[in-house]
């Protein structure tokens, strides 16, 4: 490191801001291309595992498109940041906003609407065993007489 923390960020007074290559920044051009690379694909991954599981769960399969579509913005800007060579403030960006994005979808957006839904799961199961509860409920009661049907000879 030759230069200031803020130097980095806004770069030195009369002069531009580094850019993020391998040159400027050494030590962590390198982990963050790698792990913008790794969360990118394992963002697909587990959408795709996940989707398959939640498939009759509409509330948890929408958190996850919303998880994938963030992780694929974040991550890509990051890898497209890092190819074309942006001041490594707009990369510090890209991360700390997609970091917020996470957190806010994970903890503030679908918790109510999984909290909803999990309320309307628990009374439809109330409600099928209560139906079901009498034993009487499972057989089959007979006709009357006179409704029954005639054979035809």
């Amino acid at each position: 490191m030759h230069l200031g923390p803020l130097e980095y960020l806004f770069g030195a007074s009369g002069q531009r801001a580094p850019q993020f290559t391998l040159d400027n920044f050494p030590d962590i051009y390198w982990p963050i291309v790698v792990a913008s690379l790794f969360f990118f694909i394992g963002t697909i991954v587990l959408y795709n595992v996940r989707i398959r599981q939640l498939h009759r769960h509409e509330p948890l399969r929408s958190l996850q498109e919303w998880l994938l579509w963030t992780g694929l913005v974040t991550f890509g800007l990051v890898l497209v940041g890092t190819v074309f060579s942006f001041y490594f403030l707009f990369i510090l960006i890209f991360i700390v906003s997609g970091l917020v994005a996470f957190v806010w979808i994970r903890f503030f957006r679908f918790p109510p609407y999984i909290a909803a839904y999990n309320e309307q799961l628990r009374r439809a199961r109330f409600f099928s065993q209560a139906r079901y509860k009498q034993a009487e409920a499972t057989v089959r009661s007979r006709r009357a007489r006179g409704g029954q049907r005639r054979r035809k000879s």
